[in-house]
């Protein structure tokens, strides 16, 4: 197991939580990529945006469990959202090299999100 990514995906899913852009910015690779169920986004910039709209976006993100390897770390959390979407439990495989993020693969039920 691995401290330092597991870490490092805490720091970065804390800062989440807080809705820290900036702090969440500074664990992003520039090419890093993320694979979501509702859409694909690539570059730091892109992805920079899209978690500002799902941080705006959510009431509040707590941790629930941590995992983590050499290169990997997997974060299950819980989102609560505004109604009519409400709670959403979801799980994040984070890839890490040198200390930066360099993909992120989420999970998560769709469907009370199809309706908003």
């Amino acid at each position: 197991m691995n401290q330092t990514n597991m870490a490092i995906a805490e720091a970065y899913y804390t800062a989440m939580g807080a809705k820290d852009s900036v702090v969440v910015g500074q664990y992003l690779r520039d090419d890093v990529q993320l694979i979501a169920p509702l859409r694909n986004l690539a570059g730091k910039q892109e992805v920079l945006e899209g978690i500002k709209g799902f941080m705006a976006f959510f009431k509040t993100l707590i941790i629930r469990a941590q995992f983590g390897n050499e290169q990997q770390a997997v974060v299950v959390y819980d989102v609560d959202f505004p109604a009519p979407v409400g709670f959403m439990p979801g799980v994040a495989l984070l890839t890490l090299e040198k200390g930066l993020i360099v993909r992120i693969e989420l999970f998560y039920d769709i469907r009370p999100l199809l309706d908003y």
